[in-house]
């Protein structure tokens, strides 16, 4: 390992990394506990066993938590979703530019018009799409996902989908390249907890599921 570097001057916590493989760079997205809890995000450019950044950016100017992160790369833009607590908790998710050391950003858009945690994001490269998965707390807390299409600096969402009924936590996303399938796991809450996964099919903008499964029969902890 190489030499630590830091990349914000007081407590940051909610940190979330996606590589721009475009721009051939890092992007940590943080709630910067030295702002006001503002969502924000840098930039990262590595050299051999070292790392060093732009400034940071405010995405959010509000408290901002349970942050994920994607890389678009059809349309070569960083995504990030996370919950608005200065919005009643909603969903919302914002595109992101990476210009040399840099990043921009569009508009935010909601999601999900009710308290939203446990967002996780992956990029669908078969079908070039966004996956968000999220706890939906505005209903019942069941596992939930969504499709997002970005276009320039703006992204739009087909309908949510319910992934498990039941309350669920700690969820993460990844998508398989070989199936073209997304993939999301998670600790059901209506069922002991357990580790369980269950596989996405991406059509267009919306998003279905198959059966979960149950991978592990004992309770299990944070992913990310």
């Amino acid at each position: 390992a190489g030499s630590v570097v830091q990349f914000s001057s007081g407590n940051a916590d909610n940190l979330a990394i996606a590589f721009d493989s475009s721009n051939g760079k890092v992007v940590i997205s943080y709630r910067d506990r030295a702002n006001s809890n503002y969502g924000t995000a840098i930039v990262g450019t590595v050299s051999e066993t070292s790392i060093s950044f732009g400034t940071a950016v405010v995405f959010e100017s509000a408290n901002t938590t349970d942050t994920g992160i994607t890389f678009d790369s059809n349309n070569n833009k960083v995504v990030i979703g996370y919950r608005d607590i200065g919005n009643s908790g909603h969903g919302t998710a914002i595109v992101g530019t990476v210009s040399s050391t840099s990043i921009s950003f569009g508009s935010a858009v909601v999601f999900e018009s009710a308290s939203t945690t446990s967002i996780f994001l992956t990029f669908d490269s078969s079908n070039n799409k966004v996956i968000i998965a999220y706890e939906d707390n505005g209903n019942s807390s069941y596992g939930t996902a969504i499709v997002g299409t970005v276009s320039s600096t703006s992204i739009s969402f087909g309908s949510a989908a319910t992934f498990e009924s039941a309350e669920v936590r700690d969820v993460t996303a990844t998508f398989d390249t070989t199936n073209n399938k997304v993939l999301i796991v998670y600790a059901d809450v209506g069922n002991s907890n357990y580790g369980t996964a269950v596989v996405g099919t991406v059509s267009s903008t919306s998003i279905s599921f198959g059966t979960p499964v149950v991978y592990t029969g004992t309770e299990v902890g944070y992913f990310p």
